[in-house]
């Protein structure tokens, strides 16, 4: 009940396109007071998703003031938030035609992103297509 596995198709017009991305999505016993946590099963290269595969997204951060100053609190979570406006947010990030580099959770990939842009969308794509041929194997 507390763990969900979610498909996401890589959004229309994007580096993701054509993808088939497998994720967990975890909620706590708190929830909804609590976020779940996000991660991603299918191999990513995002600078806002750890090397790991856990997502770093404002809205699945902890409820209250960022102490680092980056986030407003009305930017993290809430308990109003559903797995919908999660999903959203999700694929909002994914089809954004720079990704945010503010605070990096995969630093060499935001690295990238600033030195070898042409390089970066080499990778993704790779995974990408990587992620739709394994789906229907």
């Amino acid at each position: 009940m507390l763990e969900w596995e979610v498909i996401i198709m890589g959004p229309a017009d994007t580096l993701y396109e054509g993808g088939i991305l497998k994720t967990r999505l975890t909620f706590p016993q708190e929830y909804p007071v609590l976020p779940p946590t996000m991660k991603f099963i299918t191999p990513m290269w995002h600078p806002n998703i750890y090397p790991d595969g856990n997502l770093c997204i404002s809205i699945l951060h902890p409820p209250g003031d960022d102490q680092y100053g980056y986030e407003d609190a009305g930017e993290r979570w809430l308990p109003v938030h559903t797995v919908e406006s999660i999903l959203v947010s999700v694929i909002s990030l994914l089809s954004s035609d720079r990704p945010n580099l503010d605070s990096p959770a995969n630093v060499d990939a935001a690295k990238e992103v600033r030195e070898n842009w042409e390089g970066y969308k080499k990778k993704v794509r790779r995974l990408v297509r990587r992620s739709a041929e394994e789906a229907w194997d």
